[in-house]
């Protein structure tokens, strides 16, 4: 039985979660919620028995020191709440913890639970994959639901995926069946630089669900994050004929197959963001807090000197390392290995079409509307 003394009544709260593991490449996902909970100062209030639904070989638990006394930090799922005020004010029930290994119909039961009893109205569930995309180009981010209702209201893409799912994919199900709303929003990572952290993909994510849930999410350095990364990896790619080449010639594809959007809905779409932020007296198009359309940061946006990390350099295409340049194991996407003995030659569902790009697990396939969601695999030990 859930009992939730201490939390106050909540206003229209939505619940946002994201799971760390092969839903979460560059931890684009987990970073996302992490970043809320860090803006607004999250409170925990739950969190899940870590015996009920972790293999302990494969997520570790892991040890520190605390004043001299040793303590363990176990692979769990948590669950805070952040309160918003304003002239809208609004509330969010955070949920991050790590892909389950076991139980997963209990687990979802469990989260919503908690769901039911803070009155939440809406589930928006984060995920990141690996793609054909571009690092140069905006990150494409894919809003997908069972509602068949919700789709159309919300201008979002109706799942008919089929085959291996992840735990984002259940969770979704889980709410559709119990009549609570729920979305999933997945940010495409680009395959040929999939370790984390990718604070482009994060950015996007956050704008989409800014423009979702109609709530100004602030955004910190997050932006400037973002164009460093980018920097970076634009001066790794160009030390490398073949990959920059490669990064070439998924511009290409992805220009011709997006140019009419670009002037269209994608256009309006960043207006509307413009004038939200301006109206909320947040950041405008002028100062440092603003990102363009799907987590482009503003030309203007400078990198603030030192203490950024430079990406990893970009794994090369198929010819040069034998690797598949549409899918991948998504465990790649975290930059681990098969440290639990899974399968290496697992990898994320996906098909590449014409324009280059990569069906992402739990978005909707290129052109068709359909929605792969994501399969389970191990994940790190982290908190």
């Amino acid at each position: 039985m859930i009992e939730l003394e201490g939390v106050p009544e909540l206003i229209d709260p939505v619940m946002v979660a994201a799971f760390e593991g092969w839903n979460d490449a560059g931890d684009a996902a987990s970073a996302a919620v992490a970043h809320l909970d860090r803006e607004w100062k999250g409170e925990v209030f739950a969190a899940l028995d870590a015996e009920d639904y972790y293999d302990f070989q494969v997520n570790r638990p892991t040890v520190f020191l605390d004043g001299g006394v040793r303590k363990i930090t176990w692979p769990t799922t948590r669950l805070s709440v952040v309160r918003i005020g304003g002239e809208k004010p609004r509330d969010l029930v955070l949920v991050r913890g790590i892909e389950p290994s076991m139980r997963w119909r209990s687990f979802c039961n469990e989260l919503l639970g908690f769901a039911h009893e803070l009155g939440v109205e809406l589930v928006v569930i984060l995920g990141a994959l690996l793609g054909d995309t571009p690092h140069t180009r905006p990150v494409p981010v894919s809003g997908v639901t069972s509602d068949s209702d919700l789709a159309r209201t919300m201008d979002l893409e109706e799942t008919k995926y089929e085959g291996p799912t992840g735990i984002v994919g259940i969770l979704q199900e889980a709410c559709t069946h119990a009549g609570v709303p729920a979305v999933s929003l997945w940010a495409a990572v680009p395959h040929y630089v999939s370790q984390p952290p990718n604070p482009k993909a994060t950015l996007a994510l956050l704008n989409r669900l800014e423009d979702l849930i109609d709530l100004r999410i602030p955004l910190g350095e997050l932006p400037e994050d973002a164009r460093a990364w980018q920097l970076g990896v634009d001066q790794l790619a160009a030390e490398d004929s073949e990959v920059a080449e490669y990064v070439q010639t998924l511009e290409e594809a992805r220009d011709t197959a997006e140019l009419p959007e670009a002037s269209g809905e994608a256009i309006a779409r960043e207006f509307e963001r413009y004038l939200r932020r301006r109206d909320g007296g947040g950041p405008t198009a002028g100062s440092p807090g603003h990102a363009t359309e799907s987590g482009e940061p503003a030309s203007y946006l400078r990198d603030t000197p030192g203490g950024r990390g430079r990406p990893s350099v970009p794994q090369r295409p198929e010819s040069d390392t034998g690797q598949d340049t549409g899918t991948g194991d998504p465990r790649k996407a975290t930059g681990q290995g098969d440290s639990a003995g899974a399968d290496a030659q697992d990898r994320a569902p996906g098909s590449e079409d014409s324009s280059g790009s990569s069906d992402p697990p739990g978005a909707p396939e290129s052109g068709s509307g359909d929605t792969p969601d994501t399969s389970d695999g191990t994940d790190s030990s982290e908190d």
